[in-house]
């Protein structure tokens, strides 16, 4: 990890709300450790399109790390230890997202954030992410990360009430959302994305958020 370019980029820090921050490219010192990771990690586990109680199949491709793994169907909304597709534990969180979580986390104001969970998300041209608050961990106390590789996408951040007004907010390669205390349940999305095909990792986006999901 180029320890330089991560001194540089920890300073650049956009405030969204009171605890709530873009880090510009926090992320890019650790991408040649992040892509071979979510490489094995998909092929452990790999993406698929979950189905939300209301019967919606989700446009964006989904898999877990780490101790706790988020999942939906027909029965609602949880956080599971066993992956329902292959009867096992989700695989352990690796190494570098942990790092990048913690780093991150402190660089936000929140330090000593410890992720028990990690959802990995795939999006294609036209995927999106409708707005919605997260509220099926048990810890709101600890903030969220979420990390951004590959196309640029357009993130939704509204108040606490679904018609609260939004922002758009561009995220590129390598930035890092963190937002947690009193913006913790924010309602936030991602606009459908556009084909804009990125030189590493072409037409999709990579996106892993990290929670404290367990008591």
């Amino acid at each position: 990890m180029n320890l330089e370019l991560f001194a540089h980029v920890a300073e650049e820090r956009e405030s969204i709300g009171t605890q709530a921050f873009v880090l510009r490219r926090f992320a890019l010192p650790f991408v040649d450790e992040l892509l071979p990771a979510i490489d094995r990690l998909a092929q452990e586990a790999p993406f698929r399109h979950m189905v939300t109680p209301g019967g919606f199949t989700m446009s964006v491709a989904l898999t877990n790390c780490g101790a706790l793994g988020w999942t939906t169907d027909r029965r609602g909304y949880r956080y599971t230890i066993i992956d329902p597709d292959r009867g096992q534990p989700w695989p352990p969180m690796p190494a570098a997202f942990g790092r990048l979580a913690r780093a991150a986390a402190a660089a936000a104001g929140f330090a000593g954030f410890e992720p028990d969970a990690c959802l990995v998300n795939r999006y294609v041209p036209g995927a999106r992410l409708s707005l919605h608050q997260d509220k099926n961990e048990h810890d709101y106390d600890a903030p969220i990360v979420s990390v951004s590789l590959g196309m640029t996408a357009v993130f939704l951040f509204g108040g606490h009430e679904r018609t609260d007004k939004t922002v758009k907010i561009p995220l590129e390669h390598g930035d890092v959302v963190v937002w947690g205390g009193e913006d913790r349940l924010r309602f936030h999305g991602v606009l459908p994305l556009k084909v804009r095909p990125h030189p590493l990792l072409g037409s999709q986006r990579i996106n892993f958020t990290f929670r404290k999901a367990g008591s």
